[in-house]
């Protein structure tokens, strides 16, 4: 019997190891008709700066898929600097929170 590898983060491809805080994210927002709708597993540190980053209307309109995720420029530079990080890393949310 083999050990299944590791899932990988699909935001800054590092793998997830079991025992490293991780979470679900609803690429549409359960709030704004994502209940049941795809999701995601994510390190909590990388979700935790989406929704640092992106109002809930935000992430239904513009940014329900990796890919522009990914693109958003505050995301992207928070993806290289977690990318040079151990998988298991945990840290307060770099940098000031999106104004509500």
């Amino acid at each position: 019997m083999t050990d299944a590898p590791a899932p990988i983060c699909p935001l800054c491809l590092r793998p997830i190891p079991p025992g490293v805080p991780q979470s679900l994210h609803h690429l549409v927002p359960k709030l704004k008709g994502g209940k049941g709708g795809p999701t995601v597993l994510l390190h909590h540190i990388c979700h935790r700066e989406i929704h640092a980053t992106l109002t809930e209307a935000e992430l239904a309109r513009n940014y329900h898929t990796i890919a522009a995720l990914r693109a958003h420029p505050r995301l992207a530079r928070f993806v290289d600097w977690v990318a040079k990080r151990p998988t298991d890393f945990q840290s307060k949310i770099p940098g000031k929170r999106r104004k509500r």
